[in-house]
Formats: C-alpha cells, structure tokens, sequence
C-alpha cells in the first residue's frame, strides 16, 4: 500500500518494484519530425507474471508512414529503474521525460540515435486530481491506469534507420503511459499536437471500465491550447453524448456546465502493437499515425465557438469489443 501511495503524484514513475505477477507498465512516445516526413511510436516496457518464463522487457517501435512495426523483446532482468525520477533502461537504450537514447539492432531494425525534449507541457497534478485519471488515481487495483507525461512539447537530436539519419530538430513530440494488469476488453484513443494554430494539443479516449461487480463507460478529454487546459472527464461530471465508430470515422461528443467538445477522427491504416491481454503480451492492438482529428470546442452560455481546427499526424486506436462502448 506504500508504495501505491507514493506513485499517486508521480505517475511517469515506474510502478512495478513491489509487483509479483500480473502486471504490465508502458511509455508511450509519438515522435515527428518538423515536416511531418517521419513519425515514429517508440514504446519502452516491462511484462510481469506470475508464469515467470512468460516475464520479459520491450521495445515496440511503429513507422507511421509505411506502418511496419517491430517487437524487440529483452529478458526481464534487462529493465532497470531509477526510484527517484522517471528513466527507465532496457538493454543499451534510455527513456525519460527529457530524452531518449536508442540503441535497437536486431534481425529486423536498426535504430540508434538520441532525441532531447524541451518545454514539456504535463497533465496538471494536484491534491484532488494527481494527474490525467483524477480522484480515480487513488483507488487501487484498477485495470488499466493511465498518466499523460507531456501534452506536447519541442524535439532536437536524430535517429539513425539502418544508414539513413532522420533530423528531429524543430519536430513535436507526446509522452504518456499506462500500468496495470490489462488493457480494456473495448476503447477508442486518438492524440495529435500538430494543428494550425500553434502550441495546441488534444488527447482523447472512451473505455469500458471494470467497476466492483460490474462497468461503466469512461471517458478523458484535454484540449491544451497555449497554456489552458479544457478537461472533459467522467470525475468531472461531464457527460458523453454519443459515441459512433467505423471503418472510417470516429465521432464523440462531450459536454459539461460550460463547454461542449466535439471530436472528429479520420481513421487510416494502421500498423499492429503488443498489449497485454488474458496475461499475455499478444499482438491485438492496431493503431496508425497519420490521422486526422477535427475537434470544436463550444461555450454553450452563447454557443460561441471557442476554437475549431484539424489536427494532423493523429495517433488513432479502436480496438477490442467496440459493441461494448458504442452507440446503437
């Protein structure tokens, strides 16, 4: 219980020190270039059960553009942690908040480089709301917890593919993690920070979440534009109109006292990624990088809209049992 208690405000931590079994932590970092020619998901983590020949440490790397992903995995004694901050190391390869350092060569990739991260943007944490989960960080034995480490925020360094070095310099990047014991049996998730207007960021996902003896239908939305963050949350009381999901599109709405937000998505092809499932890593996650998400952000006092954009490079999942979370 201690040590749960002490991660509740620092949730880009690793939370795995005291586990046994039954467990999974991941990072999530979308990287792009400045034009939007490379776009990268580099996905560090750490797999424990109670089968210990099944326990291992990864790295998932997806292409964004020609959508070919790749699941390098590591013993489990590979993964190491700093219990003080967020930098984590698997293999040869560093994470953290303010840098990565790759060094991946297998039979099927070769991917080495450095790229440091500048103005990071986190999800607010306070006393009442540590974090992107809000009052819901502090009940334990969730399923699948989730923390956003940056919004957004600028990249400099490069990546060698094989022989070719790609430039980061004046590209964006997005950090954010989930822990627990599995994915949702059903979600939709998108994320993008490159629209028109500059230093705006959204994230947003709908989940089935287990709940006692039965579920209910979670939700999270931020919208960062300069230095505010609009939150659309289940804890907050906001209310999720209708969800609609198909091959092409999905399309939310969300509402509270003072705002309505509608989101958008334009789904493409996506590449497939590891995620833990029936106490498995299994390949069932398919997520591309190269959406679009079109969000409008209305104050209802006067129906004014407060801003309306496209946002490119979009991260875009919709998995498992969607007939669970949508609309009819």
């Amino acid at each position: 219980m201690f040590d749960f208690a002490s991660k509740i405000f620092t949730p880009s931590h690793y939370h795995g020190n005291s586990k046994k079994n039954d467990f999974f932590e991941g990072w999530f970092y979308k990287v792009v270039d400045s034009k939007g020619d490379n776009i990268f998901a580099i996905i560090p983590g750490v797999f424990i059960s109670k089968d210990k020949t099944k326990e291992h440490s990864f790295i998932q790397i997806l292409n964004g553009k020609n959508h070919e992903s790749h699941y390098c995995k590591f013993a489990f004694n590979e993964f190491r942690s700093k219990n003080d901050k967020f930098e984590i190391e698997i293999g040869n390869s560093i994470f953290s908040e303010d840098y990565i350092k790759l060094d991946i060569e297998t039979e099927n990739i070769s991917l080495k480089g450095e790229l440091h991260f500048d103005k990071l943007k986190p999800w607010p944490i306070t006393l009442i709301s540590p974090g992107i989960m809000g009052w819901y960080s502090y009940v334990p034995y969730m399923e699948c917890n989730h923390g956003v480490v940056s919004l957004t925020h600028s990249i400099s360094g490069s990546l060698i593919n094989y022989s070719k070095e790609i430039i980061f310099d004046g590209g964006k990047g997005y950090i954010e993690k989930d822990w627990g014991s599995s994915f949702p049996s059903s979600y939709v998730w998108m994320q993008s920070n490159h629209f028109e207007k500059e230093n705006v960021s959204f994230t947003g996902s709908v989940a089935r979440i287990p709940w006692r003896s039965s579920w209910f239908r979670g939700f999270i939305a931020g919208l960062l534009i300069e230095d505010k963050l609009y939150r659309f949350t289940t804890y907050t009381g906001a209310k999720l109109k209708y969800l609609f999901v198909d091959d092409k599109e999905i399309k939310f709405e969300i509402s509270d006292r003072k705002h309505k937000i509608e989101i958008t998505a334009e789904r493409t092809i996506g590449g497939q990624l590891h995620a833990p499932y029936e106490n498995e890593m299994l390949e069932r996650v398919s997520e591309s990088l190269d959406g679009k998400v079109k969000i409008i952000l209305t104050e209802k006092r006067n129906n004014k809209i407060l801003f309306e954009g496209l946002g490119l490079h979009a991260g875009i999942e919709a998995n498992g049992k969607l007939e669970e979370i949508v609309d009819k």
